[in-house]
C-alpha cells in the first residue's frame, strides 16, 4: 500500500520503510481494544459493580503502554511533516485520525484518575483521615468533570460515574456531621414551652473531648481535620451558620436582654467543656449594664475560642467565619437592648458616661485578638462614641412622650395664676464676653431712659385658672431649654427644636383630641382659652431669656417662639368662640318654645313664654357660675354680656314684630321683661366674693349693647300715648336713642286703638 508520500519520503531518507499508514492503523485498532476494555471494565466496577481489580491493573498497565507509544508516533509524524507539502491532505486525515485516538487516550487518563480516587477516597473514610478523603474526592470529582466537557463521551458511564460521586460525597457529610454532633452538644428548651426569661434555663452547650473506643483522648486534630473537610466540600460555612444562629437565639442575645441570666462555664476531665445559662436570684435590675453584659459575653466567646473555634481554615480562623456571621446581629441586640438605656437621661451624666466607651472599646479589642473582628471602627463603638448626639435623641423622645402625655391628660385639674405668678426660670451661668454690654452703650441706654414708664401691670397675666397639665408641659420646656445651655451645638440644637415641637404638637394635638369636651363643657373651653393665653404669653420672652447662652446659630436670634404667639392666641379665640355659640345657639332654641311671645292672654301660651325667660336666665346663672375665677374678669364680663345681649335683642326683635298687643298681653310682655333686668346683671359673678361681683353688676350696660334698648322697651310696654311722646322729645329723648320713628311707631300702633290721639301722637314721632 505504498503511496506517492511514501515513495517520496524513502528516497529522501527521511522516513523507515515500513508503510505510515499501516502503523496509524494497527494502532487505531490498539486503542479501540483499550477503550473497549477500560469501558467495559469501568462499567463493571461503578455501574454493576463487579469486584475486578487485577484485570483493572492490567488494563491501566496496558493503557499507559498505548499512550507512551501513541506519544512516539505522534511526535515522529510530526516532525517529519513538517517539511512535506505535497502530501498536507493525506497527513492532515492522518493527523484527525491521531488526535482522535489522543482524546480517547486522555479520557481513559481521567477515568484511571476517577478509580484512583476513588480507591483512595475509601482508604481515607475508613482511617478517618477526613482532609484526604475531601482531596480525594474533590480530585475525582474534577475527573468526572473532565470527561463531561468531551462530546464523545458516553452518557450512561457518566451517570454511574455521578452518581458514584453524588453517593460518596453525601456519605462523607453524613460522616463530618455525625462528627460535628460529637463535637458540639446543643440542649435546647422544647419549642412548646413560652418563650421567656425562665425558658432560656434549660439551655446548654457541650463542646466534648473526641474520645477512642480505648478512652484515650485523640488529638485535637480531629477536631481540625473534620473542619478542614467540611470546608473543603463547601458545607463548613452552612454549618457554621445554623451553628451563629443557634447561639444567637438560645444564648447570646437572653444574655444581652436579661439582667438576671449568666452562663456558668464547667470543665470536666475526659467529657468537655459545658455551657449553662444560670439565674442570679440577687439581681432585681430590669436592664443590664453595659460591662456585665460584655463580661457575660466574653466568657461565651472566649470558652468557644478555646475549645472549638481556634482552627485555621485557608487563611481565616474558624472565630473569623463566626464572628462575620454574629456580629451585625450581636452588636444590634447589645445597642438596642442595652446601649440605648445607659444612655444619660441629664446632660451632668454625660461625663460618667466615658467610663462605658472605654469598656465598649476593651470588648472589642477582646473580639479582635480572638480574631471575632477584623475592622478597626464598628457600629458599637461609632454608637457609644456619639453619645451626645443619642443624649439629645433621647432626651428629645422622652420629651415629646412627656409631652403628648401631658395633652392627652384631664384638663379640668386647675390651678391659679395670679398676676404676681411668675415662671421659676433657672439661674444661667454669665453669657461670654462677646455677649456682654459695653460700659459705653451702659451709659447711653441710661441717658435715654424715657422719663415715662410703663406700669407694674404691664405684661402680666390676669388672674385666671389654667390647666395643671399645661402649667407642667411649660416646666417640661424650661428643663429642656436649661439642658441645652452648655451642650454641644448638634445637641442645642435639637433640644431647642424639640421645644417648638413641645407646642407644635399642643397646637395640633389638644384642640384634636380634646374636640368633643370642648363643644360639650363650656368649662374645659375657658381653661382651654387660658391655656392657649398663658402659652402666648410666656412664649413672648422664652426664647429672649436663653439666647444669650446658646451656641451660635441660636444666640444670633433664631432661638425664639415670637412667630407661634399670634397661632395660640387665634387657637384659644377661637375654642372659646366656638362655645360662645353653642351656647348662643340653645339661648336661641330656648326663646324659640315662646311662641313669639303673641297672645299672651292665653294662659298656656304665658306659661310657654314664662319658661322660655326662666331657662333662659338659668342657662346664663348657671354659665355665670361654671365660669366664675375660671375666665379672666375682662373675659368674663364680655362674654356673659355678649349671651345676655343676644337673650334680650332676640326678645325685643320678637316684640317689635308684634301687630298687635292687648292691655294684658302688654302686662305679660312688661313682666317676662322686667324678670330679665331684674336677673340679668344678677349673672354677673366674675369672682367668689359676693360682695366684689357688685360693682360689675352695676356695669351690665357696658358689656350689654341693648341693654339700654330693652329697658326702653320696657317702659313703652307700659307708658301712655302722652309718656312715649315726651321720652320720644322730637328725635332727641332716651326713646330716640334707641329706636327708630318707624319703629316707634310700630310698636305705638300695636299699643293703642286707632284713635285721634293716637294719631296726634303719631304725628308728633319723627
Amino acid at each position: 500500500m505504498a503511496s506517492f508520500v511514501t515513495e517520496v519520503l524513502a528516497s529522501s531518507g527521511k522516513l523507515e520503510k515500513e508503510d505510515l499508514s499501516g502503523k496509524i492503523s494497527k494502532m487505531s485498532r490498539k486503542v479501540e481494544d483499550t477503550k473497549e476494555e477500560v469501558c467495559d471494565m469501568i462499567n463493571k466496577r461503578y455501574n454493576d459493580f463487579l469486584p475486578s481489580l487485577q484485570s483493572s491493573e492490567e488494563l491501566m498497565l496496558q493503557v499507559d503502554a498505548v499512550s507512551k507509544e501513541m506519544d512516539t508516533l505522534k511526535n515522529c509524524i510530526e516532525n517529519e511533516v513538517q517539511n512535506v507539502h505535497v502530501a498536507v491532505a493525506e497527513y492532515t486525515k492522518l493527523k484527525q485520525q491521531l488526535e482522535k485516538n489522543t482524546v480517547i487516550i486522555t479520557m481513559l487518563g481521567h477515568l484511571k484518575e476517577f478509580h484512583s480516587a476513588m480507591e483512595e477516597f475509601n482508604k481515607a473514610l475508613l482511617e478517618k483521615k477526613y482532609v484526604d478523603a475531601a482531596n480525594r474526592l474533590e480530585r475525582a470529582r474534577k475527573s468526572v468533570g473532565s470527561l463531561k466537557r468531551w462530546k464523545t463521551s458516553e452518557l450512561p458511564l457518566l451517570s454511574a460515574l455521578s452518581s458514584e460521586l453524588t453517593v460518596q460525597r453525601e456519605n462523607l457529610i453524613y460522616h463530618l456531621g455525625d462528627e460535628w454532633k460529637r463535637l458540639v452538644i446543643w440542649k435546647l428548651p422544647s419549642t412548646k414551652e413560652p418563650a421567656g426569661e425562665m425558658s432560656f434555663l434549660k439551655v446548654e452547650l457541650k463542646l466534648s473531648s473526641a474520645c477512642s473506643k480505648d478512652g484515650e483522648l485523640k488529638p485535637p486534630a480531629l477536631l481540625s481535620s473534620v473542619l478542614q473537610a467540611l470546608a473543603i466540600q463547601g458545607d463548613l460555612q452552612h454549618k457554621i451558620k445554623l451553628f451563629s444562629q443557634v447561639l444567637l437565639k438560645n444564648m447570646l442575645k437572653p444574655l444581652v436582654m436579661y439582667a438576671s441570666l449568666s452562663v456558668r462555664v464547667t470543665e470536666q476531665q475526659g467529657e468537655g467543656t459545658t455551657l449553662a445559662l444560670q439565674c442570679l436570684e440577687e439581681s432585681d435590675e430590669e436592664r443590664c449594664a453595659p460591662s456585665k453584659v460584655y463580661n457575660k459575653l466574653l466568657l461565651v466567646l472566649k470558652t468557644l475560642h478555646s475549645h472549638l473555634l481556634d482552627v485555621s481554615i485557608g487563611d481565616k480562623k474558624l472565630s473569623a467565619i463566626l464572628g462575620e456571621l454574629i456580629w451585625e446581629e450581636m452588636s444590634h441586640a447589645i445597642i438596642h437592648e442595652c446601649l440605648v438605656h445607659s444612655i444619660p437621661t441629664n446632660s451632668s451624666q454625660l461625663e460618667k458616661y466615658n467610663t462605658v466607651i472605654k469598656e465598649t472599646e476593651e470588648f472589642e479589642k477582646s473580639l479582635k485578638e480572638m480574631e471575632y473582628l477584623q475592622g478597626d471602627s464598628t457600629d458599637l463603638l461609632k454608637y457609644a462614641r456619639d453619645v451626645n448626639c443619642h443624649f439629645a435623641s433621647k432626651k428629645c423622645k422622652d420629651v415629646i412622650v412627656a409631652a403628648r402625655k401631658l395633652m392627652t391628660s384631664k384638663m379640668h385639674n386647675t390651678v391659679k395664676i395670679t398676676p404676681d405668678s411668675k415662671l421659676r426660670l433657672p439661674k444661667l451661668p454669665a453669657p461670654s464676653s462677646e455677649g456682654k454690654v459695653k460700659p459705653e452703650s451702659l451709659k447711653e441706654e441710661v441717658t435715654m431712659e424715657n422719663s415715662k414708664q410703663l406700669s407694674a401691670w404691664s405684661l402680666r397675666l390676669p388672674a385666671c385658672r389654667i390647666s395643671e397639665s399645661v402649667q407642667q408641659l411649660m416646666e417640661l420646656a424650661l428643663d429642656t431649654l436649661c439642658e441645652a445651655v452648655g451642650s454641644s451645638t448638634q445637641s442645642a440644637l435639637q433640644l431647642f427644636f424639640t421645644v417648638r415641637n413641645i407646642f407644635q404638637l399642643f397646637y395640633d394635638v389638644v384642640p384634636t383630641y380634646h374636640k368633643e369636651n370642648l363643644l360639650k363643657f363650656p368649662h374645659l373651653a375657658a381653661i382651654q382659652h387660658n391655656n392657649c393665653m398663658y402659652l402666648a404669653h410666656h412664649l413672648l420672652t422664652l426664647g429672649h431669656h436663653f439666647r444669650n447662652h446658646l451656641p451660635q446659630p441660636l444666640s444670633e436670634g433664631v432661638a425664639t417662639f415670637v412667630d407661634m404667639v399670634p397661632g395660640f392666641r387665634k387657637l384659644g379665640a377661637q375654642c372659646f368662640l366656638a362655645q360662645l355659640n353653642v351656647q348662643r345657639a340653645e339661648l336661641l332654641e330656648r326663646l324659640s318654645t315662646a311662641h313669639n311671645f303673641c297672645n299672651l292672654d292665653d294662659e298656656d301660651n304665658y306659661t310657654a313664654a314664662s319658661k322660655a325667660v326662666r331657662q333662659v336666665i338659668h342657662q346664663l346663672k348657671q354659665l355665670g357660675t361654671v365660669w366664675q375665677d375660671v375666665l379672666p374678669v375682662s373675659i368674663y364680663c364680655k362674654a356673659m354680656g355678649n349671651l345676655l345681649n343676644t337673650a334680650i335683642t332676640e326678645v325685643t326683635a320678637k316684640v317689635m314684630m308684634l301687630e298687635d298687643i292687648s292691655s294684658e298681653d302688654g302686662n305679660h310682655l312688661q313682666t317676662l321683661c322686667q324678670t330679665i333686668i331684674d336677673e340679668g346683671p344678677l349673672v354677673f359673678i366674675p369672682l367668689a366674693e359676693e360682695k366684689k361681683n357688685k360693682k360689675y353688676q352695676e356695669e351690665v350696660p357696658l358689656y350689654v349693647k341693648k341693654w339700654g334698648t330693652f329697658k326702653e322697651l320696657v317702659i313703652v310696654l307700659q307708658a301712655n300715648l302722652q309718656e312715649i311722646v315726651d321720652r320720644w322729645a322730637d328725635s332727641k329723648g332716651p326713646l330716640a336713642l334707641e329706636f327708630s320713628s318707624s319703629e316707634v311707631k310700630n310698636l305705638v300702633r300695636a299699643l293703642f286703638q286707632n284713635t285721634e290721639r293716637r294719631a296726634a301722637a303719631l304725628a308728633k314721632i319723627k
